[in-house]
């Protein structure tokens, strides 16, 4: 007779899929924009954006896209410059050329040699708030001398 809220709150949980997920909403290289983006879809970014973005689908800056302030989104691929929080449900993924200054809260992160990090980052289910000085000396012991792993 009665319904548990307990459904509603399991369907919440779940990643939003993007309305349009072929589509992607382009802002060019030469366009600023300062405020807040809310997309449906993918984004793209080769401009510059002062202010929140949100998406719900991946969010793409490219090499010359500037990003200060914060994103929210499914996925990301960086190239080029964010200067903010970023907040990101699936695979957050920094290439070589990317710099991204702030913090990062994802549940998967790739960083391609190259990319610049500075600032925090939270993984779901992958936090580890002290290390064991007991693992420390373990994982020390196993590697080889330098001279040892040239023979």
């Amino acid at each position: 007779m009665f319904r548990s809220e307990k459904p509603a709150a399991a369907a919440m949980s779940k990643p939003v899929e993007p309305i349009s997920p072929g589509k992607i909403n382009s802002i060019m290289e030469g366009t600023s924009i300062v405020g807040e983006i809310q997309s449906d879809s993918n984004i793209r970014i080769d401009g510059k954006i002062k202010g929140t973005l949100t998406a719900r689908g991946r969010v793409i800056v490219g090499q010359n896209g500037v990003i200060e302030g914060e994103v929210v989104c499914q996925s990301a691929d960086i190239e080029g410059t964010v200067l903010g929080k970023v907040n990101c449900q699936d695979l957050l993924s920094l290439k070589a050329t990317a710099k991204l200054h702030g913090d990062i809260n994802t549940k998967k992160l790739a960083i391609e040699p190259g990319a610049v990090f500075t600032g925090n980052c939270s993984m779901a289910g992958g936090v580890v708030k002290e290390m064991d000085p007991a693992r420390l000396r373990t994982d020390s012991a196993v590697r080889p001398e330098p001279a040892q792993a040239a023979r």
